[in-house]
């Protein structure tokens, strides 16, 4: 296998439904920008609460995608 670099980046993704909605837009928006995402994993889920109601589902989220900075391209990977 050949050798690889990732870097790991945090995301907040928020939902008026579910803490599972916030995830999935943290992850839809982020792959519009970011290529090759690997892993997301869930560090944190929290909400704000309105008027004593839920308002927002937020989630914050570790996502790992593969890295192309100078180390990839000096070998000739792309």
């Amino acid at each position: 296998m050949a050798d690889s670099v990732y870097r790991v980046t945090e995301l907040v993704g928020t939902s008026a439904t579910s803490w599972e909605a916030a995830a999935k837009s943290a992850i839809e928006t982020a792959s519009k920008s970011l290529r090759d995402l690997r892993v997301a994993e869930v560090v944190r889920q929290d909400m704000t609460i309105e008027d004593g109601k839920v308002s927002t589902f937020r989630v914050r989220l570790k996502v790992s995608f593969k890295y192309e900075g100078a180390l990839t391209k000096a070998r000739g990977r792309k």
